[in-house]
C-alpha cells in the first residue's frame, strides 16, 4: 500500500467516502459523521485556502521574474504569453457558455438548494450581494478593486487574490527591470519560497484520500442518499469533458490551421505520447520532459523555441484547469441557488486566466485554484466538496488540455519565428 500512487488513494477515498455516506445513512449515523468525520474535510479544505495566497504569489513573482532574459527573446516571450493567455481566457469563455447552457448545477430539487445553501454557503449571500453592488458604483469600480490600497491587508484573505495576483506581476515585472546583480538574492529568496510551498502542497495533497473521504462522506449524509447528487455530478461531468473535447477538437486544430502548415492528425500523433503520460500522472511538470522530446523530434520545433515556451507554459498555461474551474465555480453557485451576475462571471475570467499562471504544475494544484476563484465570487470554498467525487478522472482530462495547449502554442510560436521543421513521417 506504501507505493501505491496517490492517485489511486485518493480514488480509493473516493470510493471509500461514498460506500460510507450510504450506509452511516442506512444506520443512522448522521450524527457521528457530523462530529468525527465531517471535520477532518474541514480541516483539509482549510489547509488549502491556507496554501493559496502564497502559493500564487511566490509562483507568480517566480514566473514573471524568470522572463529577465526576455532582451533577447523578447518576440517570442511576447507571443507566447499573448497566445497562452488567448487560449486560457477563451477556454475559460468556453467553460462559463456551456455551464451557463447546461445549468448542471440546477438539476437538484430547490429543497436540496436551500439545504446546500444553509450547511455550505452560509456567508455567501453577504458576499454575492456585495458582488453586485460593484455594477452600482460604476463601470470601471471592477478596475479600481483589482488594485490594493494595502497588500497585507488584502493577502489575509482569499477573496482578495485579484489585489495579490496584481501585485505580484507589478513586484515581478520590477524585478526583471532591474539589474541582475540587484535582484540576484531576491530572485533566490522567492524561488527557495516558491520551493518549499510546493513541498507544503505535496504534504497536504498526502492528506487528499483521507480529506476526500470524510468529505464525500459527509456529502452523502447531507444529502440522504439522495439521486440528485449522482445526477447532478453526471451532469457537471459531461459538461466539463464536452468543454475539454471542444478544445482539443475543435479550437486547438482551428489554431494549428490558421498559423501553421502543420495537420493536426500529424500533431496528434506526435504528441499522443506526452498527452497519454499527462493523463496517467495529472502533472503537467511531470509530462514536460516528454512534450519537449516529442515536440523537437517528431513537430521540428527548435529547441530554443521549445526550451523556453513549453516550461513557461507548464507554469502559466492551464487551459483544461481554467476551463473546469469556470464550469465548477458555477455548478456550485448554481448548486447553492445562487445566479451569478455578469460581473461575478467576468471575476472568473480574470480570476481563473491569472490565477493559473500561479498554478503549480502538479496534481490537486487546480483543486486549489479552485478555491481561489471560489473565494473571489464569494462561495464558500467548502463547497468543492460537491465535486470531489468526480474530480479526479477530470483532473487527468484536464491536465491532457494542458499538455496539448502548451504544445500548441510551441508550435505556432515556432512556425512564426521559422523555427518549425515539419516532420511528416514516422512521428
Amino acid at each position: 500500500m506504501k507505493k501505491l500512487a496517490l492517485h489511486w488513494k485518493i480514488i480509493i477515498g473516493m470510493i471509500l467516502g461514498v460506500v460510507y455516506g450510504l450506509i452511516a445513512n442506512k444506520l443512522g449515523l448522521v450524527d457521528f459523521t457530523n462530529a468525527w468525520i465531517k471535520p477532518w474535510g474541514v480541516i483539509f479544505v482549510n489547509l488549502l485556502k491556507l496554501i493559496a495566497v502564497p502559493l500564487v504569489f511566490a509562483s507568480l513573482i517566480k514566473g514573471v521574474a524568470s522572463l529577465s532574459d526576455i532582451a533577447r527573446l523578447s518576440r517570442i516571450g511576447g507571443k507566447t504569453i499573448i497566445f497562452y493567455l488567448f487560449s486560457t481566457v477563451l477556454a475559460v469563455t468556453i467553460g462559463l457558455f456551456l455551464v451557463n447552457s447546461v445549468q448542471p448545477g440546477k438539476t437538484f430539487s430547490e429543497e436540496k438548494r436551500i439545504e446546500l445553501k444553509e450547511a455550505y454557503a452560509s456567508k455567501a449571500g453577504e458576499k454575492i450581494s456585495a458582488a453586485n453592488n460593484v455594477k452600482e458604483e460604476g463601470p470601471l469600480q471592477f478596475l479600481v478593486d483589482i488594485v490594493p490600497s494595502n497588500i497585507i491587508e488584502s493577502a489575509g484573505s482569499n477573496k482578495n487574490m485579484l489585489q495579490v495576483i496584481f501585485f505580484a506581476i507589478l513586484f515581478g515585472i520590477a524585478m526583471v527591470i532591474l539589474p541582475k546583480e540587484k535582484t540576484l538574492y531576491v530572485k533566490g529568496f522567492f524561488d527557495g519560497v516558491n520551493d518549499i510551498i510546493l513541498v507544503i502542497v505535496d504534504l497536504i495533497m498526502l492528506m487528499a484520500p483521507y480529506g476526500v473521504f470524510a468529505l464525500l462522506g459527509g456529502l452523502i449524509v447531507d444529502f440522504g442518499g439522495s439521486s440528485d447528487l449522482f445526477l447532478a455530478l453526471g451532469m457537471y461531468s459531461l459538461t466539463v469533458v464536452i468543454g475539454l473535447l471542444l478544445m482539443i477538437l475543435l479550437i486547438y486544430p482551428i489554431i494549428l490551421k490558421f498559423f501553421t502548415k502543420v495537420k493536426y492528425f500529424d500533431f496528434f500523433r506526435a504528441i499522443s505520447p506526452a498527452q497519454m503520460l499527462a493523463f496517467s500522472t495529472s502533472s503537467s511538470a511531470a509530462t514536460l520532459p516528454v512534450t519537449m522530446e516529442r515536440c523537437e523530434e517528431h513537430l521540428g520545433v527548435s529547441e530554443e523555441v521549445s526550451s523556453f515556451v513549453l516550461p513557461l507554459g507548464a507554469t502559466i498555461n492551464m487551459d483544461g484547469t481554467s476551463l473546469y474551474q469556470a464550469v465548477a465555480a458555477v455548478f456550485i453557485s448554481q448548486a447553492f441557488g445562487y445566479d451569478l451576475s455578469l460581473s461575478a462571471q467576468l471575476t472568473i475570467v480574470l480570476t481563473a486566466t491569472l490565477a493559473s499562471i500561479g498554478a503549480a504544475a502538479v496534481p490537486g494544484a487546480g483543486m486549489v485554484m479552485l478555491v481561489i476563484v471560489l473565494s473571489a465570487i464569494g462561495i464558500d470554498p467548502e463547497g468543492i466538496a460537491l465535486i470531489f467525487a468526480v474530480d479526479r478522472i477530470l483532473d487527468m482530462l484536464r491536465t491532457v488540455v494542458n499538455v496539448t495547449g502548451d504544445a500548441t502554442v510551441a508550435t505556432v510560436v515556432a512556425s512564426s519565428e521559422d523555427q518549425l521543421n515539419l516532420i511528416s513521417e514516422n512521428n
